[in-house]
């Protein structure tokens, strides 16, 4: 069981990597010129699970247990991200759990309001959950772009071989 315990995990640097990818893909100024996002942590912290969600969900495609576990190690270290970014916001030890369960709550509702529409390519019900939520109000301008970028995003990451999914996701242009 100790053997267990102290094994190095592979799968941990692989999420380590899938995750720069995404966070460096939510980056992508072209969402805050072209499509109009607000450069404000919240809708960066949109951007940051909306990518971390399309390689999860790819992943999880696979139906592999590498693809499983891939996809889980890539989760575990965005929330290991979220909780480090609160610590360096100055949130103390005793006020991290609450905020962390609160940001637990975000981000499990926004991977379910995005998956759905997301795997059944409903545009309409994708554009209401990212007006909602990265846009901040009901009829935003150009969350129907944000959907349609997403769309063909999860198409093209689903047309790449999983080791080149690993390497270089096939993220659409913005």
């Amino acid at each position: 069981m100790l053997k267990n315990l102290f094994k190095p995990r592979p799968g941990a640097r692989v999420g380590d990597e899938l995750y720069a990818l995404a966070v460096n893909q939510a980056r992508n100024a072209g969402f805050y010129t072209r499509l109009g996002v607000a450069d404000q942590i919240d809708a960066r912290f949109e951007l940051y699970t909306l990518h971390v969600l399309l390689l999860v969900l790819r992943l999880r495609d696979e139906n592999t247990p590498q693809g499983q576990d891939t996809a889980q190690a890539l989760f575990d270290v965005y929330v290991s991200a979220l909780d480090h970014a609160l610590r360096e916001e100055g949130v103390g030890d005793v006020a991290v759990g609450k905020k962390m369960r609160k940001l637990g709550e975000a981000l499990y509702g926004r991977m379910a309001a995005y998956e759905k529409p997301l795997r059944d390519a409903d545009e309409g019900g994708l554009v209401e959950a990212l007006a909602r939520n990265v846009y901040a109000e009901a009829e935003a301008e150009h969350a129907g772009d944000l959907a349609r970028y997403a769309l063909t995003t999860r198409a093209a990451l689903a047309a790449q071989k999983f080791n080149d999914v690993l390497a270089r996701p096939a993220w659409s242009e913005v």
